[in-house]
């Protein structure tokens, strides 16, 4: 009889403990995908990512980029500042349909630029971030559709598994990218 109190006493308190910890979804998005999409981040215990959401107060909406320039119409997602400074992840519309695995990757990414203008060191930070969480959330055996995010997910995590201490493959590929010299200022520094 004491046995049994006590093993129902430590499953209470281990679930009032587990129920503690978990993040409040609702906080960043009223966006049903997004939501299950932080679910599963909150689920694999990714809570440098939520730290990340909650100390810029970021919400985190689907949004038509091209809006804000027609150079952004393919990126997957930004970080960005409004006008009265609350800050936004955008995730482009068209990745509505997009998984929840997919969709957690672009939030874990994003939710690593904090500056107004990215450095190259914060960039394959959350590169390397929205590669690690792909290794993690990708469900073996399913079919994801063939498309420009799902590719990208891909070409990351296989260079981040190939990376090595020494030999950093996302910041030789984030250093080589035309786009990110052009957004890093990376090529001014290079000719130094």
């Amino acid at each position: 009889m004491l046995v049994r109190f006590v093993s129902t006493l430590l499953c209470a308190v281990l679930f009032c403990c587990n129920i503690a910890y978990s993040w409040n979804v609702r906080s960043f998005s009223d966006d049903y995908d997004i939501r299950q999409a932080l679910k599963l981040l909150d689920k694999v215990g990714a809570d440098e990512v939520f730290e990340n959401l909650q100390e810029n107060s970021v919400k985190i909406i689907f949004y038509d980029l091209s809006l804000i320039n027609f150079s952004y119409c393919n990126h997957h997602a930004i970080n960005s500042v409004d006008n009265w400074g609350d800050r936004y992840i955008l995730i482009n519309s068209k990745y509505r349909n997009a998984t929840k695995e997919e969709l957690a990757c672009l939030i874990a990414h994003e939710s690593f630029h904090k500056g107004k203008r990215a450095t190259l060191s914060e960039e394959t930070l959350a590169t390397r971030k929205e590669a690690y969480y792909w290794t993690k959330l990708k469900v073996p055996g399913k079919q994801y559709r063939e498309t420009a995010l799902a590719r990208r997910l891909d070409r990351l995590a296989y260079l981040y598994e190939e990376s090595s201490d020494g030999n950093n493959l996302i910041e030789d590929k984030i250093k080589n990218s035309k786009f990110y010299q052009t957004q890093l200022a990376i090529s001014s520094r290079n000719r130094l």
